[in-house]
């Protein structure tokens, strides 16, 4: 692999503290803000500009549990353990949107990569909201179970959502039409599409991935990771053979996946070096191989290369829950078990 990355390192540039557990955190799309949500319920916003933050939503009786902007960072939708989707105008702050589903449990949303629609979670089924006509335009049923994961196509041209018994794809342009299927023997929990939208990596429960183009959506099935299978990450640049870097993690550990030139030879894999407890996240820094790890024992580990560990990161005692690399590279933020939100940002001056 080649990678345009050069090795600084990352100091703390800002921190704070929510009242529980940090469940999702995410930046918009042009990295001007930053959102995290709480198993409290609380909504944080952070301005990258002011460096200061706002608390959108104070900590309730029930977890928010999903967070995510639309393409062109105007909205914030947030969904959690009390079945309302909540929408902010990122600009004024102000709740513009509450979609009361009760009885439903949202652990699932995605905005649209280039238009103001959310599909999100309800049981079985996706809804489709418009920001615009501030309604629904579909309702997708899923069937076999309730929803795992909820992942666009990078293109908008298609849906993703997991389950049991594999993936379902909707036309994005055609809801009516019967979804294609990427068949799992037992149930799929993330999925991931390449930068590209020309493959789909999904993570199934028997602790096993699958790899389908989608073109012909015939899965190649991996197998021997360690435990459950938390995260999948694609590398947005691809390797010389033109395919992006596939990163997995599993258990205790972290794999990589790299596309073999010989096609009987398939995928090769290692496992990144290092003692960790349980893995609950995983990102590539954009435009680099580079890839972050987010684990329980309280580390954020920075591999060079997806190879070679060039930092360690602390700050959450109770151990760190997930993490979002800013859209330009130079900021990573994290959240912690405990509540902890930090953020650190690249040292420039370093040669």
């Amino acid at each position: 692999m080649q990678s345009a990355s050069h090795r600084r390192s990352f100091n703390v540039h800002w921190q704070d503290n929510l009242s529980d557990y940090v469940t999702a955190i995410y930046w918009s799309k042009d990295g001007n803000l930053l959102a995290v949500c709480s198993a409290a319920g609380e909504v944080l916003l952070w301005q990258d500009i002011e460096e200061q933050s706002f608390l959108l939503q104070s900590a309730g009786n029930t977890s928010t549990d999903c967070i995510d902007f639309s393409y062109d960072g105007q909205f914030l939708a947030a969904g959690g353990q009390d079945g309302v989707l909540r929408i902010w105008s990122a600009n004024s702050l102000k709740l513009v949107a509450e979609l009361e589903n009760p009885r439903r449990w949202i652990d699932q949303l995605a905005w649209h990569p280039s238009c103001n629609q959310v599909a999100f979670s309800l049981g079985k089924k996706v809804q489709i909201w418009d920001a615009e006509s501030r309604s629904a335009i579909a309702e997708l049923n899923f069937e076999n179970s309730s929803i795992f994961g909820i992942v666009w196509h990078p293109q908008g041209k298609h849906l993703a959502a997991s389950g049991s018994k594999g993936v379902k794809i909707w036309n994005a342009l055609r809801w009516e039409e019967v979804p294609r299927r990427l068949e799992i023997p037992s149930a799929s929990g993330a999925i991931a599409w390449s930068a590209d939208g020309q493959r789909i990596a999904v993570a199934n429960l028997d602790d096993n991935i699958a790899i389908a183009k989608l073109s012909d959506l015939k899965p190649g099935f991996m197998g021997g990771f360690p435990g459950k299978i938390r995260k999948l990450a694609w590398s947005d640049i691809n390797t010389e053979l033109g395919v992006p870097v596939l990163a997995v993690a599993s258990g205790n550990v972290v794999g990589i996946l790299e596309k073999q030139l010989d096609e009987s030879a398939g995928w090769d894999g290692w496992v990144l070096d290092s003692d960790l407890e349980i893995v609950q996240d995983i990102a590539f820094q954009p435009g680099t191989f580079d890839l972050a790890s987010a684990s329980d024992d309280g580390q954020v580990l920075l591999w060079y290369e997806a190879e070679q560990l060039a930092q360690l990161l602390t700050g959450a005692s109770s151990g760190f829950s997930c993490l979002a690399w800013h859209p330009q590279g130079h900021k990573l933020a994290a959240g912690g078990q405990g509540g902890e939100v930090l953020i650190w940002k690249r040292d420039e001056s370093e040669a």
